[in-house]
């Protein structure tokens, strides 16, 4: 199972660049589903035909990354962060420069003091980083790397411990989502009711896939299938890696339904699948902006819990994502009785 997973979280695809992670799920899921379209933001829409109710799945392709800001005489390059990350998870990465001619170099972010070999005194703002692939200014030209070009995290993906359980690798944030879905699309060869499979962009950025997606589509119900920070390290624990999917009550933008949130835990807790209630004051997912589409959809998030979330690498449980399969196939062969 982990092969395709693996492969999802070591491509490339920071937000606003997310068409290899496309090209991947769209070869996976061709032959699975009725029909397939891109939208103008790039939003990849997979849809089994039935009757109503109509539900959106979405989990974003998109993963937290860089941009090339300025290039120096010297060859070294300023960079713009891509979504949420802490300068601490920066310094001394590994990077990969995707060039416009399709070029991918190696490359290392640091500072002048590390650089040299100087006391670090002060952990530094982003703004004091740069980039350096030990190319000159004129090699860099040649190579393709210019102003505006994407910057993604170079890691390998393994297990941690001595089972094949617990993943260790970069952008488990949200390629988990694509990978559940995509299991999904394949397990389920006929579904009674009419099911949206969308693969979202720019989620890291701002929630603007799911976005223009709900609003296209205008589902009965939906639901984001995302990752969450685990807390396990916290004095309040409510969220644990290898406890299971967390079913988000809140988060800081979104009080999800009420009656969807209620269905998905009865119907868990009656088919023992662990399931762990989140109620969270930070962040927030695809879910708010399908929530508030057009007059309003029926919403909720249903997450992996993740360690080093929106870092340069994260872990989290197989198990988890296991669970979160079989709770999403019990759900759409038996959908809320509130949606008409």
């Amino acid at each position: 199972m982990t092969k395709l997973l693996f492969k999802l979280m070591n491509e490339l695809g920071v937000s606003g660049d997310e068409t290899r992670i496309k090209n991947i799920i769209k070869k996976e899921i061709k032959n699975h589903v009725d029909s397939i379209t891109t939208d103008k933001l790039g939003n990849m829409i997979a849809i089994k035909k039935g009757k109503k109710p109509v539900l959106m799945l979405a989990a974003h392709m998109d993963e937290i990354g860089l941009m090339i800001k300025h290039i120096r005489e010297n060859g070294t390059m300023s960079f713009s962060v891509v979504g949420g990350l802490e300068p601490l998870v920066l310094l001394g990465q590994l990077v990969t420069i995707i060039t416009r001619k399709g070029k991918k170099i190696k490359a290392v972010i640091t500072t002048k003091e590390l650089s040299a070999d100087h006391e670090v005194k002060k952990l530094p703002d982003s703004i004091h980083m740069f980039i350096d692939t030990g190319l000159t200014l004129n090699q860099l030209k040649k190579a393709g790397i210019e102003v505006g070009t994407y910057v993604g995290f170079e890691q390998s993906t393994e297990f941690l411990g001595n089972s094949k359980n617990m993943i260790v690798g970069k952008a488990i944030d949200d390629r988990i989502g694509c990978y559940i879905l995509i299991e999904l699309i394949k397990k389920l060869k006929k579904t009674p009711y009419e099911v949206n499979y969308v693969f979202t962009v720019q989620e890291e950025v701002g929630l603007y896939g799911s976005k223009t997606s709900a609003y296209q589509l205008n589902p009965d119900w939906a639901i984001a299938i995302d990752t969450t920070n685990s807390n396990e390290h916290n004095i309040e624990i409510t969220r644990t890696v290898g406890m299971g999917p967390c079913l988000k009550y809140k988060d800081a933008e979104l009080l999800s339904n009420q009656l969807l949130d209620d269905w998905i835990m009865d119907l868990a807790r009656k088919n023992k699948i662990p399931i762990q209630p989140e109620v969270s004051d930070f962040g927030s997912t695809d879910a708010m902006s399908m929530s508030v589409s057009k007059g309003g959809i029926p919403t909720t998030v249903i997450s992996i819990a993740v360690k080093n979330i929106h870092s340069a690498v994260s872990i989290c449980e197989m198990n988890d994502i296991k669970n979160t399969i079989k709770l999403l196939e019990l759900l759409i062969k038996n959908p809320p009785k509130f949606v008409k």
